[in-house]
């Protein structure tokens, strides 16, 4: 496995992208794309030579994310892993301790393509993914707006 991206919870991804676009030299990599099984709307940010940031919001009042910003705040919620085969990764990752919290499901953001997220240890969520699909890629040179 090789880490993949950073995953940030935020309450809005136009104001949060703004300020990662301005400070840290991101870009938009991918237009916003809403979740429809969470409700929630996820937006890729990228950096040539760095790994990907990955934006997370609220897309209505039955989002699971808002639980999640209501007691810990913006912030980072999991890292993304790559993996040969996420079912593979998964079966082994579980026989060693980890604590699966959403199973295999086609993932929104990569284009449908199968993604899960586990419980590993010491406060840390990871999802696995084993595609380099993303759904809704823009030309480095957009704004990165809807």
């Amino acid at each position: 496995m090789q880490l993949d991206h950073i995953f940030l919870a935020v309450r809005s991804i136009i104001n949060v992208r703004a300020r990662l676009c301005a400070l840290l030299g991101y870009a938009p990599r991918t237009d916003i794309v809403k979740n429809t099984v969470q409700d929630v709307n996820v937006q890729f940010l990228a950096k040539s030579g760095s790994l990907d940031i990955k934006l997370i919001e609220p897309a209505g009042e039955n989002s699971n994310l808002l639980q999640f910003l209501r007691t810990k705040g913006e912030g980072l919620h999991h890292l993304g892993f790559m993996c040969d085969d996420v079912e593979v990764t998964l079966g082994t990752l579980t026989t060693q301790g980890a604590r699966v919290t959403a199973p295999p499901a086609p993932g929104e953001a990569f284009d449908a393509e199968t993604i899960a997220f586990l419980y590993v240890a010491g406060g840390l969520n990871i999802e696995l993914i084993d595609t380099l699909k993303r759904r809704a890629l823009i030309d480095p040179t957009h704004d990165g707006t809807a």
